[in-house]
């Protein structure tokens, strides 16, 4: 059975500290403490003898000044890692933890979870080829020396950097590592963590090196453990959930998102806000559970990005250059069927090709498998179909060898048709407005995953308004955007008028089109 020893990283509110320390050996695991040193001593000296009690809690022998984006963090976690390999030679895994962290798992799972693999559970993407760093220095993170800290010192940080530049003092990344990056919130077995420490007593001079490079923290370890062990014993991957929002802030959780968490793929989750005692208790209370329901739904960062996205509009990019001056040609024209059940579209998109003799692709740039023809390898990809859309259309275009061509659209890619709208090609709209129950809402939000098959049944009820509202948002979208001739066909309409709309639509008698639009199928 795994033994934990967990890193605890903290500098502040002491008493929640020594709340979660209990918690955690409570469960038979085991706890090494790194007080931050500019948290005081005070603080420090409540911990000491709160726990000095406690068996399954030891403390780093020395306590570091810490400071955002610097080695100290690192010192600090080593410091404290060799405590805990020192102490506890029972502990199996060795988990970072921050004072912030609480478990969304029982402990009898999360032991069983780590027993099931015997893998280390650390990112670690390539660092100059992951694109993980947004923003910000990159390189220059490795191949410059810093030795003020950005935060606290501004216009030294940069100044250095800046005369480093000036001056050619560029430095080589050592030939022996690959270097690689990602969250330090990670959990390793004892072997690697022995190989490790070893490393670091007999390499001080690649400890020379990460000490004097930035944010080292996302760096460190991320490096060593892959150098260190083979490929096939590395998740790279986390097992603490966590969200950052679109300004790289961390996101922090309250009373309310406790079913959330507990349905994540995750052991422990960061970062709990410290008024969120609700939360908290429920939290500590179920690390020492027994027969507690796990259900993983998965769908957390998913629903934050879609909730948090409600309200905001415009694109993040422009398009360019190259694709705005791509063009379809001035005489074609693109009939767009939209709508936001996907079957029902294409469903109307092929009775509308078998009538018309129009060449029609499905849902191109939602769905894989849309029905394309070999396109040289643009068409395999719905990144690429995205990226370039408007050459895409036009290939499509010529190998059809037609100046009409359908497809289908979700009505929330409104920026493709108001891409093709500015085209010199013609544009007709159809939107096909569907009856929406709240098994349609809840089955569309499975689809895009904000919700999962462990949601529970309180939280998916809870969404069904957020996901209606954003439906009908999409449509008045749609509906305001102009560009093209728009028509609309509606379930609750008559056979007469959708049949109308269809004419419009496809330019044909509205004899004919009213065997499209008049399946009394069409809905189903």
């Amino acid at each position: 059975m795994a033994k934990i020893a967990f890193i605890l990283l903290c500098h502040k509110d002491p008493q929640a500290v020594i709340a979660q320390a209990r918690r955690l050996t409570a469960a038979g695991d085991f706890v090494a403490i790194h007080y931050d040193a500019r948290a005081g001593q005070e603080g420090y000296e409540r911990l000491r003898v709160a726990l000095a009690g406690n068996p399954g809690v030891t403390f780093a022998r020395r306590r570091v000044r810490c400071g955002w984006g610097e080695w100290s963090l690192v010192r600090a976690t080593l410091l404290a890692l060799k405590a805990a390999e020192r102490a506890f030679p029972r502990a199996t895994h060795f988990y970072m933890l921050s004072g912030d962290c609480m478990p969304i798992k029982p402990a009898n799972y999360v032991h069983a979870a780590l027993d099931a693999d015997d893998v280390d559970y650390i990112e670690c993407f390539d660092f100059f080829e992951s694109g993980w760093i947004k923003t910000g220095l990159k390189e220059e993170r490795l191949t410059y020396r810093h030795i003020f800290n950005e935060r606290r010192h501004k216009a030294l940080f940069y100044g250095a950097l800046d005369l480093q530049k000036r001056m050619g003092l560029r430095r080589a990344v050592p030939a022996e590592l690959e270097m690689r990056i990602g969250s330090q919130w990670w959990c390793l077995r004892r072997r690697t963590v022995e190989a490790v420490l070893e490393f670091c007593r007999t390499r001080r001079d690649i400890l020379r090196f990460f000490a004097t490079t930035w944010i080292p923290d996302e760096t460190f370890f991320q490096t060593l453990v892959p150098h260190l062990v083979p490929a096939a014993e590395i998740r790279s991957r986390t097992l603490t959930f966590l969200i950052f929002s679109d300004y790289g802030m961390p996101v922090t959780f309250y009373n309310d998102h406790h079913d959330l968490l507990m349905g994540q793929d995750y052991l422990f989750a960061r970062k709990i806000s410290p008024e969120a005692h609700q939360l908290k208790r429920r939290l500590g209370e179920l690390y020492a559970a027994k027969d507690v329901e796990v259900r993983v739904s998965g769908e957390g960062r998913q629903l934050y990005h879609f909730l948090t996205g409600q309200g905001r509009e415009g694109r993040r990019v422009a398009p360019r250059f190259w694709e705005a001056e791509a063009t379809l040609g001035r005489d074609r024209e693109l009939l767009a069927v939209v709508c936001k059940k996907w079957h029902v579209g294409r469903r109307f998109a092929d009775a509308a090709r078998a009538a018309t003799n129009v060449p029609a692709v499905g849902y191109l740039f939602e769905e894989e498998e849309a029905g394309l023809p070999e396109l040289g390898g643009l068409e395999r990809s719905l990144g690429k179909r995205t990226r370039h859309r408007r050459a895409l259309l036009r290939l499509l275009f010529d190998r059809f060898g037609s100046d009409r061509m359908m497809i289908c659209l979700d009505p929330s890619r409104l920026e493709l048709l108001r891409d093709v709208a500015a085209d010199r090609a013609g544009l007709q709209v159809l939107e096909i407005e569907c009856d929406f129950s709240d098994g349609d809402v809840l089955a569309h939000a499975a689809r895009v995953g904000l919700v999962g098959s462990g949601t529970p049944a309180s939280a998916r009820e809870a969404l069904v308004p957020t996901v209606r509202a954003a439906l009908a948002q999409e449509a008045d979208a749609l509906r305001d955007a102009g560009g093209g001739r728009f028509h609309l066909m509606r379930e609750s309409a008559t056979h007469e008028e959708n049949a109308g709309a269809a004419a419009r639509f496809l330019g044909i008698p509205e004899a004919r089109a009213a065997e499209i639009a008049g399946n009394p199928h069409l809905f189903d």
